[in-house]
């Protein structure tokens, strides 16, 4: 007679008491991430900016003061300020910069509006595009600046001339970069448009004009620094007021101080207008996803 051996019955109580693996495993301890970019801006952005800036400035001075960058070849930042603070009190420098801004205001009205018509007539028309776009790239070979004899003949001495050279420097950047804009909207945006049943002049308003806005802004901005570049050049054709005038007077009287401030405000108007045209470019171009660095 075979004895069977039944296994040892375990209640559903005794197994439920017994620890499983995952219970005896202690819970590993939670550590909060940080990326790398919040560690970096735990430092304002602004004042990592004017680190450089300012080390420049106190390197100069310091130079300045040990003799071992003379006076006479370039002033110290402490005589720079100090040259800026009196032209500023007795309203000299205020009365410049309004007849500058009024120069590059009027020649880039009249460049930038020339500029977009004939990107405009080019871009939207293989008829202007043969008649407009090979005469405006020779011209755009033409050093501008080396029509200022022309100009003086043609227009005289006195604001027609610069407002002309300003006016021709902001002119081909507008065309270029508005005629890239308008060649380079998509062909199946085009394609889509005309099925949704937009007309031609429907297809321009709503597709190739706001394809082409990053293309005028990005020459907007071009063309500001040209007419910065280009007053300055206009500013030396026997300039009674403006920023220019006051360089011509300090370098007859060797004033490196007075020339620097010059040449500060100059660089402060553009980067005020850039940053102007940066403002109004993202507010414009709200719908287009750029990258800002990491």
């Amino acid at each position: 007679m075979s004895i069977s051996h039944a296994p040892p019955d375990i209640s559903h109580d005794a197994r439920k008491d017994q620890p499983t693996r995952a219970e005896e495993r202690p819970s590993p301890a939670l550590v909060a991430v940080v990326p790398t970019s919040a560690r970096r801006r735990s430092v304002p952005r602004w004042l990592r900016r004017t680190v450089g800036p300012l080390l420049l400035l106190a390197a100069w001075q310091l130079a300045s003061s040990l003799g071992v960058l003379p006076v006479d070849t370039l002033a110290p930042p402490s005589t720079i300020a100090a040259a800026g603070s009196d032209l500023i009190a007795d309203g000299t420098l205020p009365t410049a910069m309004g007849v500058s801004l009024q120069r590059v205001a009027i020649g880039l009205v009249i460049g930038g509006t020339i500029g977009t018509l004939l990107a405009l007539l080019s871009g939207l028309s293989r008829l202007g595009e043969d008649l407009i776009d090979a005469s405006v790239q020779m011209l755009r070979t033409v050093p501008w600046v080396g029509l200022i004899p022309l100009f003086i003949i043609w227009m005289g001495i006195g604001e027609a001339p610069k407002v002309a050279l300003i006016a021709l420097g902001t002119a081909f950047h507008l065309y270029l970069n508005v005629y890239a804009g308008i060649r380079g909207v998509d062909e199946q945006l085009i394609e889509a448009g005309g099925a949704l049943g937009l007309g031609r002049w429907g297809l321009v308003r709503h597709v190739v004009l706001p394809g082409a806005l990053p293309g005028f802004m990005t020459g907007l901005r071009y063309s500001l620094a040209t007419a910065w570049l280009a007053l300055v050049f206009g500013e030396s054709i026997n300039a009674d007021a403006g920023i220019g005038f006051l360089m011509n007077q300090a370098r007859e009287f060797f004033r490196t101080d007075v020339i620097v401030v010059c040449l500060v405000v100059y660089a402060f108007l553009g980067l005020t207008a850039d940053l102007l045209v940066r403002a109004i470019e993202r507010l414009l171009l709200q719908w287009r996803p750029t990258f800002t660095g990491q």
